[in-house]
């Protein structure tokens, strides 16, 4: 029996063409959602945590006094 280079060389082109759709579709997909990521920004965030307010240091002042 004798080979056909030609056999060969197709499957090759073949496999490098499902290859390369896949890795084009996964770079698209990853593309969209890089786009679609929120950004970073440098604008300070409200805070809702400790806040020293005038009721707060007046009891602070009342601790100092005793």
């Amino acid at each position: 029996m004798k080979k056909q280079a030609s056999d060969m060389s197709r499957r090759q082109l073949l496999k490098a063409l499902a290859i390369g759709s896949a890795a084009g579709a996964v770079a698209t997909v990853s593309g969209q959602a890089m786009a679609a990521a929120p950004q970073a920004t440098n604008e300070p965030k409200p805070q809702d945590g400790y806040r020293e307010t005038e009721h707060v240091r007046s009891y602070y002042d009342t601790l100092r006094n005793k």
